[in-house]
Parts: structure tokens; sequence; C-alpha cells
């Protein structure tokens, strides 16, 4: 399957919704601690001074803020997120006017070539249709464009996959429900995501039909990735 579907979408939307309070400490918490390493590792080269940069689905805005870290603030940052409450979250969070856009990945009010790099920190995965929102992604990019992912991986191999399954189905809610009580419990929504994104090898191939090369790194054996993708 290639997205949630949207039916499935509004679900998640509402679970994002509940889960604003409790969102960054359970995700640091369920990542291991290594989400914030993650951007920056899939950041780091990719991102340029002066750069107007796109965050897709960007929730609290924590990618832009690690992109604002490595370019000591010399960029331009437009937090696009389906969420009007993350959104408002963010410009209270950040004490600092943004550029806000609430609207989803499949259609996004940017012209095209407009934009130089476009980042999805643990975002891309709730596309409604990951067809549409590449596509869409690949439009407002320029034609030196970057297009960074940090996301949970799905193996391609069966033995690692299961293992990821496993933590993502019965390990996740444990950990998200010590951390924040009875509210963490809805985090067990991940798991439906997970199960609806491809698996790594498809998403590589998805991202080559649209963009001209695609650098692929994989860490925990596949269970989580960064990917850059140039148009």
């Amino acid at each position: 399957m290639s997205g949630l579907g949207l039916n499935y979408w509004k679900e998640v939307i509402a679970v994002l919704r509940n889960i604003i309070p409790v969102y960054d400490k359970v995700n640091k918490s369920i990542s291991l601690g290594q989400d914030d390493k993650y951007r920056e590792c899939g950041l780091n080269g990719q991102i340029r001074p002066g750069d107007l940069i796109l965050d897709a689905g960007s929730g609290f805005g924590n990618m832009s803020s690690k992109a604002l870290e490595i370019l000591r603030d010399d960029a331009r940052i437009i937090l696009h997120d389906p969420i009007r409450e993350m959104l408002h979250y963010a410009q209270n969070l950040r004490n600092q006017k943004l550029n806000l856009s609430c609207g989803v990945f499949e259609y996004m009010p940017f012209r095209e070539s407009s934009v130089d790099a476009v980042l999805c920190g643990y975002s891309l995965r709730d596309a409604f249709s990951l067809i549409e929102a590449i596509s869409e992604i690949h439009r407002v990019l320029k034609n030196d464009g970057r297009f960074i992912i940090v996301d949970i991986g799905k193996p391609d191999n069966a033995f690692f996959r299961s293992i990821v399954t496993f933590y993502l189905k019965y390990i996740l809610g444990i950990i998200a429900y010590s951390v924040s009580g009875r509210r963490g419990l809805r985090f067990k929504t991940l798991y439906g995501t997970f199960t609806r994104w491809p698996n790594n090898g498809i998403l590589n191939d998805l991202l080559m039909k649209k963009f001209s090369k695609v650098k692929f790194t994989k860490k925990l054996f596949g269970g989580a990735i960064i990917v850059v993708a140039y148009k």
C-alpha cells in the first residue's frame, strides 16, 4: 500500500491532535533517544546558507530547528502541517515569527520549482497518498533541490522486519505508557502507519521514479532510514 488512505489518515490526525502535550517526550523515548541524532545526520551537508526550506509534516518544527542550528539561523523556513494546533504550538514554543502553512503533503500551496529543500522528519509515513505526496514534493523543489526524509524504516529482510514489527506492535506501547500514562497508549497508532508503509526497497523505487538520484542510508538493520533524493 502506498499511503494511509483517506479514512485511516483522518484517524491518525485525530490521534496526533490528542497527543500534542506528550508528543516530543514520547517520540524521544520510543526512538531510544536517536531521533535528533538521525535528523542531524540527514541534514548535514544537504542544506545550505540562505536556503528556502519547507518542513513538510513539520509538527512542532524539530527538523527546522535542527536545520537552523546547523546553518546558524541563515535560512528561510516554512512549516507545513495539516494540524493547525501543532503549528500554533510550534509558534509559541519557538517564540519567534515563523512562516506557517496548514495543509497536506498531496496539495501544497507553493509555486513550482520554488523551494531549495524539503524536510520530512518522521512524517512522510502519514501521507494518505504516498505517490501523490512524492510527486507534489518533487514539483515544488528547484532543479537542484534536495528531499530529505528521516523516518522509521521497514526492512526488506524478513527477519529484521519481524523484529521492528514486534517492537512497534508490543514494546512501543509499554514505553509510551511508562513515559506519559494513558495518553501514551495512543501512540500504538504508529504501528498502523508502519503496516501501510512500503518496504525500504519499494520506497527507494518510488523515489527513483521522480528523482535523478537517491541516497538511502539504513540504521538499526533498516528499522530507521535517512534518505536524500535529488531533483
